[in-house]
């Protein structure tokens, strides 16, 4: 019966009237451009997030030794006096060997014989109760170790206000894709409405209501964008799936790490998709009804 009642409509709303093929096309790409714009944002907070739980789970000790005492017997008492500390798990004073392997990639190999490399200590915090840097600055004091201790506090509110930022840009995205949609639905619905204007007019005489015949063209372009969303969404899907099994758990790059999971992000695209049709068809076509009559 479904089916019968389609083909009966099928006259009134032919599918190249209001242009549907560019359409269709259009809202897919679309739907493909904000499921890839929802995803990155999720994965580029994971990473983000993820970059702001390992800062706040250490902290880095700068000592500068005393008169008659080398840098690196100043590290070692140091890192000694803070594994004391509650809310410390480890405390491991960084030879020259490692902090000139940290530094080779950004200075090279020909002045770190003579580059001066301050003397670190990194502090592993308990993660359930860490040490505070106030904490961890007046055991040094009283341990007489002159030492400047950084909780990173500075990196990590730069990182949590980056993935904030990327998510006001997120939506900013989905807004503009939504809106873009919505103008191409408008269009289309004008347009489909101009070329069977005889029709209109002619169900309009016979006692069809504005509401019953904005309702043909809201039932026609919402069952457009839904299936234009799903084959955007279904694209999209394709190619983080492919992604995600090319780069494993940390993705193709550590600063967008996927998840299977991010799939389902991608599930409401049609929904989304052909709720923002049919309201713009509907509100479209009463607005050109009411100003014909």
């Amino acid at each position: 019966m479904i089916g019968r009642l389609l083909n009966r409509r099928a006259p009134l709303l032919p599918r190249d009237a209001g242009g549907e093929p560019w359409l269709v096309s259009l809202i897919a790409v679309l739907c493909f451009l904000a499921c890839l714009a929802a995803v990155g944002a999720v994965a580029a907070d994971r990473a983000a997030h993820g970059w702001a739980r390992q800062l706040r789970s250490e902290a880095t000790v700068q000592v500068r030794p005393r008169v008659g005492e080398t840098g690196a017997e100043a590290a070692a008492r140091a890192a000694q006096t803070l594994a004391g500390v509650e809310g410390v798990a480890e405390a491991e004073a960084m030879d020259r060997e490692t902090a000139e392997a940290l530094l080779r990639p950004w200075v090279g190999d020909a002045v770190l014989p003579d580059l001066p490399i301050p003397h670190l200590v990194i502090v592993r915090l308990d993660r359930t109760a860490p040490a505070s840097a106030v904490t961890l600055s007046r055991a040094l004091a009283e341990a007489g170790l002159d030492a400047a201790v950084d909780d990173h506090s500075l990196w990590r509110g730069e990182v949590e206000r980056s993935a904030t930022l990327i998510t006001v840009l997120a939506l900013i995205a989905f807004l503009l894709t939504a809106g873009a949609a919505g103008a191409a639905v408008a269009y289309a619905t004008r347009a489909g409405m101009a070329a069977q204007a005889a029709v209109i007019e002619t169900l309009s005489l016979n006692g069809a209501t504005d509401e019953a015949i904005a309702g043909l063209y809201q039932r026609r372009y919402g069952l457009l964008a839904a299936g234009a969303g799903a084959l955007g969404a279904a694209i999209a899907m394709g190619l983080i799936a492919g992604l995600r099994a090319l780069g494993g758990a940390g993705g193709v790059t550590p600063a967008l790490p996927l998840s299977w999971s991010d799939l389902l992000i991608l599930s409401p695209c049609p929904l989304l998709a052909g709720t923002v049709a049919l309201v713009v068809a509907r509100v479209t076509a009463l607005a050109r009804l009411k100003r014909d009559h």
